[in-house]
């Protein structure tokens, strides 16, 4: 088969696996454009369309509170998780530190707890102390919870990393920090750009313990507010659509911006030299 040819029956199977795979998120849009009377019609795209919905969800909810609360926890988070798993990573694959072997084992086992079971002990834990309806009740914990998975990630990347690199940079009169400024983090560059989108869509979305922890409404994050427009017979579908697109669109824009970086990041640990 001539390569073109092939060239163009795989970019052809591509779209059309993408025309239903994007499916759900048009008549998530579209469904956001409708008014009450259309909101169940099975159509995919429905006319005339009406922003009423988008109106309403920012009539009724301070958005760029909630918006910045949202952004606060999610950067927060990511700043932590990375920073962390980075010099974990470093001090057990580089400097094979005493006892970082038997953490990152133990780390290894916290992957395999179901986060449900982790609410309630976590809700007691923060209530302790006092961090209910603040910015470190979710911070900390997202933060606890992601850290394991990015060590993983980026420690693996250090062990396939050569050796010889952290050699020279010591025989060159190199310190600890500066070979993991000037050496390390320039080889795991991928792996962190992939660990930090990662973990900005995981906590972005994240519903459960925010809805646990935060009771003020000033203090909501973007994911609770669904929860007014929805109810045993969805009341308002077209306003509960509106605010899902609001949620989804930042993912969406961060995603078009860096998705080079995030396939760099998955694809790194295959090549080699």
């Amino acid at each position: 088969m001539p390569t073109k040819l092939r060239s163009l029956i795989i970019h052809f199977v591509l779209l059309v696996v993408l025309a239903f795979w994007m499916v759900p998120m048009i008549y998530m849009f579209s469904v956001s454009l409708r008014s009450p009377g259309q909101a169940f019609d099975p159509a995919l795209i429905t006319l005339p369309v009406t922003f009423d919905n988008f109106q309403l969800v920012l009539h009724d909810n301070p958005l760029t509170r909630i918006f910045l609360n949202s952004m606060i926890v999610t950067v927060s988070t990511v700043l932590i998780v990375v920073s962390v798993a980075a010099l974990f990573a470093y001090g057990a694959s580089v400097l094979k530190l005493r006892g970082s072997s038997v953490l990152y084992v133990t780390l290894l086992t916290t992957l395999m707890v179901p986060i449900a079971s982790l609410v309630l002990p976590l809700a007691i834990l923060i209530r302790h102390f006092g961090w209910v309806n603040s910015y470190l009740g979710l911070i900390f914990p997202y933060a606890a919870l992601g850290v394991p998975f990015a060590i993983v990630i980026l420690k693996a990347f250090l062990d396939d990393a050569p050796t010889e690199l952290f050699d020279a940079a010591r025989i060159d009169g190199c310190s600890d920090w500066q070979t993991f400024w000037h050496v390390a983090l320039p080889i795991i560059r991928p792996s962190i750009a992939f660990v930090a989108i990662w973990q900005f869509i995981v906590t972005w979305n994240e519903f459960f313990l925010a809805l646990i922890i935060l009771t003020k409404p000033e203090m909501k994050t973007l994911t609770i507010v669904p929860m007014q427009y929805s109810g045993l017979y969805m009341a308002n579908p077209g306003a509960l659509f509106a605010i899902l697109v609001l949620i989804a669109l930042p993912l969406v824009l961060l995603y078009t911006v860096i998705q080079r970086a995030f396939v760099g990041g998955l694809l790194a640990g295959a090549l080699k030299g």
